[in-house]
Order: structure tokens, then sequence, then C-alpha cells
């Protein structure tokens, strides 16, 4: 595999998205990609919504696809809690808490990178932590990334989770990059 520059990317729009995944899963998984507007959310279906909502922030198209990274990686029984039953510390965690945050998104973001990619859209790894403490930052960015790099290559390698495989080969349909995909991995220049 090479690890290549990314070029110049397509606008792509979050309504788009929000169609392939609904005709996708919305029978099938019984969820909804939904813009939303503060912070993203998952919700299951309740009384009062009969469908689960993968909830992205602002209408971002990099938000949504984060966001279904996160959905594709959670078993049947996280499904069933609030943003599957994981915790959500903001902006401003210390060393600790930062160190345990990567660690929960190194898959999410190895994910987001790979639909990414199928979607033509350029990848940002986020460490999600701008007004941390700075050293802690920057001393696990690095680490990160490579984790990230590493589960991306692994994915690549022995298969998706089966939902992100089904979004993937969707998004590779809809945006005719068959013959783009799969021969490299662009490498976030951000970090």
């Amino acid at each position: 595999m090479n690890l290549l520059k990314q070029p110049d990317v397509i606008e792509l729009l979050p309504a788009d998205l929000v169609t392939i995944f609904d005709r996708l899963f919305s029978v099938s998984e019984n969820t909804r990609l939904v813009s939303g507007g503060g912070e993203p959310e998952y919700l299951p279906a309740d009384t009062e919504v009969p469908y689960h909502r993968v909830i992205f922030a602002h209408g971002f198209y990099e938000s949504a696809l984060h966001e279904i990274a996160h959905w594709c990686i959670a078993g049947a029984e996280r499904r069933k809690l609030v943003d599957y039953g994981y915790w959500y510390e903001p902006d401003g965690r210390s060393a600790e808490r930062q160190r345990e945050f990567e660690q929960v998104e190194v898959k999410p973001q190895a994910l987001e990178w790979i639909l990414s990619e199928a979607s033509g859209r350029k990848f940002h790894i986020s460490t999600d932590n701008l007004d941390g403490d700075p050293e802690a930052v920057e001393l696990g960015r690095q680490k990160f990334r490579g984790a990230v790099v590493k589960q991306a290559t692994w994915y690549l390698k022995n298969g998706l989770p089966e939902r992100a495989e089904i979004l993937k080969e969707a998004l590779l349909d809809y945006y005719h990059r068959h013959t783009l995909f799969g021969t490299h991995l662009f490498v976030p220049e951000n970090i």
C-alpha cells in the first residue's frame, strides 16, 4: 500500500450521505442518519421516536462520517444505549482523560478515514482537545496518528465491520470511486 498526499477532493453534500445511509439502514437496522445542531450523539429508539438516530453536528459531512463510524463499531447491546453507553468529556481534558479518549477513538477514526476515502473526501484525524494540556496533546498526537494508520491498514487487509463495508461499497458506487479506492490510502496532513 502506498501512502500518498491526497489531491483536491470534490464537494460532497450531507443530504446525499443521509439518503445513502437511510436507504441502506433505515429498514434493516431501524436507524436513520439525522443532521443536528450542536453536539453529535446517538439516540436509540424510544416511545417518542420509533427508530434509532445517528445525529451529526451542524450538517457537516465529516461529522456524519465520524458518527457513522461509531455506529458501525457498536454492537447490538451498545446500540440500545444513548451514545452507546460511552462517556464524553468536552475539550479541555487532562492528559489521562485524553489518553482514554484516544484509545476509544482509534477504530472510529480509522473507519472514518476509509469512508472518507470511499467518498473522495479529505480526512482529518482529530484529537478533539484544543483547550487541553498542550504538552499532553502534542505528546500523544503522533502516537495516536500512528495507531489510526495501523488500524486503518488492518481494516483494509482484514476487512471492515459488516455495516461499514456495506456503506463503503455504497459510497464507492455513488461517487464512482471503485477504480480510485484500494490502491492507496491518503495520510492525513493535519497532525
